[in-house]
């Protein structure tokens, strides 16, 4: 967010909040990108870019998302526009996703989802091109438009980005100066600092200063070897606590994210750029407390299956078949009271998985995942068809494996999370501890399953459960 006040005649105010929003604002850099933890004040620092030119009638911004449904999402940008742009005098476009400012001056909002889409922006010329959330970009999206980043509207050709920290993305690499290798956390002293960099092919060649740089020659319109125009960069990091309107306006947003699993927390609230999940980040034993029964009040049950059909061998690893039950709680807590894993057959699937839910009784919904494609819908059909009369639902995948363990992985670690005591527990306990290092992953697979269907099937669980007790 931005500070916007009633200045004197009702006269709107709108400015940077003091630190990393105004230095963000405020720096030369060709390319500048604002980023850290979640709720520094990006997407605002962002949008107030252009307003500097909107006097200009030639002078055009665009900003980019990687999806159409990232830009129009509540709280997005199209969204914070509109708290914004009608200030000024904008006029919107939404079919077409632009503001048209009273000089002719126009903002545009877009999508580059494939890397191909870039092709869409051949031979355009814009002034400023800005990026929200970088790191969801590809590197060769970004470089393809850095070429489009002209001006002929007097205004000088520039780009501005924001971003969370992701340590696998082509960003981490890009801004490493800024960043301390060991720690993962920006080092404050070069916040803003300028860095000066030639692209030569794929590889980027930096300096403290242009002279230095001056040595790296191209042949120029005339075929005259000149130096290599260098471009500048810099990084402001930002934290949530370096925004006070947001703070103030949602006090409850520090909570929720202190309550993320551990690798999540460290990156969107302590800005780290080195954190990565691993073995023992995600889970750990001591997180749960181990219960010899199963406390009253369970709202509802589910058992989540990641399903393999490969027998074991002294000659292969397969992936075992694993189905992990969990409840709910009416306290909020969860318990996981059942856990099965072994390798089997297309048939011996099929029998472990109605044995279990013959055991498990009808309460106990099952979620099977479904995978793409005929085999897949065919598998999904025969195996809804072997349980009849047991609630059954299947669902593809969605996301990485990490992202679906994480909600799991958050409430083990706020103690949220009840282990029924079993034969099982060791095995389950070491191959979570493991994840998602450890060579497979089918146990926490159904981990995650069942927990995310018990968080996303409610509603179904509740109808079924009444019209049994009627």
């Amino acid at each position: 967010m931005a500070g916007a006040e009633q200045g004197q005649g009702a006269q709107t105010i709108i400015r940077p909040q003091p630190g990393p929003q105004t230095a963000f604002l405020a720096s030369p850099a060709d390319i500048a990108i604002y980023g850290g933890s979640a709720g520094g004040g990006k997407t605002w620092a962002l949008l107030m870019e252009p307003l500097r030119h909107i006097a200009n009638p030639q002078f055009g911004a665009v900003f980019f998302r990687r999806s159409t449904v990232q830009v129009r999402n509540e709280g997005g940008l199209w969204d914070e526009s509109e708290k914004l742009y009608p200030a000024i005098g904008a006029s919107p476009k939404e079919h077409v996703l632009q503001w048209s400012f009273p000089s002719g001056a126009s903002v545009s909002f877009a999508h580059l989802e494939h890397d191909k889409t870039v092709l869409n922006w051949q031979g355009s010329q814009i002034p400023l091109i800005c990026f929200d959330e970088l790191t969801h970009f590809s590197a060769k999206q970004f470089w393809y438009m850095v070429s489009r980043n002209r001006s002929m509207s007097g205004v000088r050709p520039y780009i501005r980005a924001t971003c969370n920290p992701d340590a696998d993305s082509w960003v981490a690499e890009f801004i490493s100066w800024w960043i301390d290798q060991d720690t993962g956390l920006p080092i404050p002293e070069r916040a803003g600092v300028l860095r000066w960099f030639v692209r030569i092919g794929d590889a980027i060649i930096w300096a403290d200063s242009p002279q230095d740089l001056a040595h790296h020659t191209a042949p120029n319109e005339d075929g005259i070897e000149a130096p290599i125009p260098p471009k500048s960069v810099t990084f402001v990091p930002a934290k949530l606590s370096d925004n006070r309107a947001l703070m103030a306006a949602d006090p409850s947003y520090l909570a929720s994210l202190m309550a993320l699993p551990t690798v999540e927390r460290e990156r969107l609230l302590g800005g780290n750029w080195k954190i990565r999940p691993a073995a023992g980040l995600m889970f750990r034993r001591d997180w749960c407390e181990v219960v010899s029964t199963v406390p009253a009040g369970v709202v509802r049950w589910m058992r989540g299956w990641d399903i393999a059909a490969t027998p074991k061998t002294e000659s292969n690893d397969p992936d075992a078949t694993a189905g992990t039950k969990i409840g709910k709680l009416s306290d909020g807590r969860y318990i996981v009271a059942h856990h099965t894993s072994d390798f089997l057959s297309p048939s011996g699937v099929e029998r472990l998985i109605k044995n279990t839910a013959s055991s498990d009784g009808e309460d106990v919904h099952i979620s099977l995942p479904q995978d793409p494609g005929q085999a897949g819908k065919s598998q999904v059909a025969s195996m809804t068809k072997m349980l009849a009369g047991y609630p059954v639902r299947a669902t593809p995948e969605s996301g990485d494996k990490v992202t679906r363990f994480s909600p799991f992985s958050a409430q083990a670690e706020a103690g949220n999370v009840l282990v029924l005591k079993g034969p099982w527990n060791e095995a389950w306990f070491s191959s979570l501890e493991g994840f998602p290092e450890a060579t497979h992953d089918d146990d926490a697979d159904s981990t995650s399953r069942a927990f995310n269907a018990l968080l996303n099937e409610p509603v179904q669980a509740a109808m079924f459960l009444s019209k049994r007790h009627r």
